[in-house]
């Protein structure tokens, strides 16, 4: 959908739908009153016939507004206005549009982007806008044989801006929150593809087709019998199972200062998972195609920071890899030696992503990196810990911990920190190799964490537990482009803009 930014009085512009916002007990917003100043109080005496009172998800379009030259008004209830937060608008957002996408209004003027206060700031509200608004839209429709087509669709927004001083503001971060929006929406593409179509092979295609459309970013792709002579024996026992070839992906985009150290973000890429010979159980596998959101998040943070040409090195490292059932298959017991020549004693082949994520940390002390930040769906614990609202959070450096804290509650994607202590470690004794890869029943997130930390002590690192926030299950199952949002607010910030 395209997106603008547009100033003047509501009054007076002509749009097919204009869209304001309602408190509950019919309290105007002051969009609103402007609105029913020029309509000579039409709109409070509409309201007080009692079909709207402003309750947060109530809905009332109105046609032909005396003295207003929308052919529509869409009012949106918002609930109690010492209740109205960042969550709140991203639901009026989501909601508003998936209704004018129905109604035939094909382009429309957004009334509420000035509705921001001590829990959003105005950049923020327009993000939210543009990135809520591609939420409401989005249809993954690439594997389907019909599409019912929605007539006239909703194609234009525009961002109603009352105060011009404040429109260079909203400019920049309409820009960025246009580059954020395709970041995710690839991801959740990526992601939401069945597993025999999104394959390693696949991926690494994917980034192919990026670095193709931009000069600034280097796309190498490392072959198992490249990373057989790095020696990256953890990665590549994973992937025996499968006929499909493992991939190590490698993007390098060049935005910095020739010299300036990259921020490396590392994806855990399980195009699927089976659990090896610890099979999984049959119910709900299907999503386990979504076991590599980590490494579509790292694309899309990629192409994100390359439309928002942010002035960073940043490079995208994604493991792919399939992990299933074979005769070649690993086995329980079975010791591999990591590239980084650690011995690691497999007790659960279920707990792979760890062994493919060991070794591509273990290959970025080759680039030197500033931070090395690693996103992986790695833990059902850490579902049972912070549910499906909180991303879990552990690293080696907490300054860095609370940076990507900080961009969290500004994009709105939260994480939530969890120690990573040295009393976990112990955990992961092994009789026979350096480490074991489970470390028992209790703190399965935290010990898979101090697992990748063994691999970390030469840079700053942090690790994103995503297996709560990377999709959703149920009726509406499917990618939710989680932690794009927060990765691309932590460039921001790192990169200065």
């Amino acid at each position: 959908m395209e997106y603008s930014i547009k100033t003047g009085d509501p009054a007076k512009l002509s749009t097919a739908c204009l869209v304001v916002g309602i408190f509950s007990k019919r309290q105007l917003t002051p969009l609103a009153q402007l609105l029913d100043k020029s309509s000579k109080g039409a709109l409070q005496s509409i309201l007080k016939r009692g079909d709207m009172n402003g309750e947060s998800g109530q809905q009332l379009l109105l046609y032909d507004l005396p003295g207003i030259q929308a052919e529509r008004v869409l009012l949106i209830g918002l609930g109690k206005q010492r209740d109205f937060n960042r969550k709140q608008y991203a639901k009026c957002v989501t909601s508003a549009i998936k209704s004018l996408n129905r109604k035939h209004a094909m382009e429309a003027i957004w009334g509420l982007s000035e509705l921001n206060n001590d829990d959003f700031t105005l950049p923020q509200a327009v993000t939210e806008t543009v990135v809520s608004a591609e939420a409401g839209l989005y249809q993954f429709n690439d594997t389907k044989s019909e599409v019912k087509k929605i007539q006239r669709p909703l194609k234009r927004l525009a961002l109603l801006l009352h105060d011009r001083r404040h429109l260079k503001v909203a400019q920049k971060a309409l820009s960025q929150a246009r580059a954020i929006a395709s970041g995710i929406e690839l991801s959740k593409n990526l992601a939401n593809l069945p597993g025999n179509i999104c394959t390693p092979s696949y991926l690494a295609d994917q980034a192919r087709k990026l670095g193709r459309d931009e000069d600034r970013l280097k796309v190498r792709i490392l072959d198992e019998k490249q990373m057989t002579k790095l020696g990256m024996g953890a990665l590549l026992s994973v992937s025996r199972g499968s006929r499909q070839p493992a991939k190590l992906i490698i993007m390098e985009y060049s935005g910095g200062k020739p010299d300036a150290k990259p921020v490396v973000l590392v994806g855990k890429g399980l195009t699927f998972d089976a659990g090896g010979i610890s099979l999984k159980p049959a119910a709900a596998m299907d999503e386990m195609k979504y076991d590599m959101c980590g490494g579509a998040s790292v694309i899309g943070s990629v192409k994100a920071a390359i439309g928002m040409d942010l002035p960073i090195n940043l490079i995208g490292v994604v493991p792919a890899s399939e992990n299933l059932p074979d005769g070649d298959a690993n086995k329980p017991g079975d010791i591999v030696t990591s590239m980084s020549g650690q011995t690691v004693e497999i007790l659960n082949t279920d707990a792979e992503g760890r062994l493919i994520l060991c070794d591509a940390l273990t290959y970025c002390e080759r680039f030197n990196p500033a931070v090395v930040i690693d996103i992986a769906t790695l833990t059902g614990a850490c579902i049972v810990a912070l549910g499906n609202q909180a991303s879990g959070l552990m690293a080696n450096n907490d300054s860095l911990a609370n940076e990507l804290l900080a961009a969290g509650t500004d994009s709105g994607d939260r994480a939530w920190q969890l120690p990573l202590w040295d009393d976990y470690q112990e955990q992961l004794d092994s009789n026979f190799a350096d480490m074991a890869n489970i470390g028992g029943k209790g703190a399965g997130t935290i010990t898979a964490a101090c697992f990748l930390s063994r691999y970390t002590k030469k840079f700053k690192w942090a690790h994103l537990d995503i297996a709560g926030t990377a999709w959703r299950s149920g009726a509406s199952k499917g990618a939710t482009g989680r932690p794009v949002g927060l990765l691309t607010q932590f460039l921001i910030k790192r990169s200065g803009v």
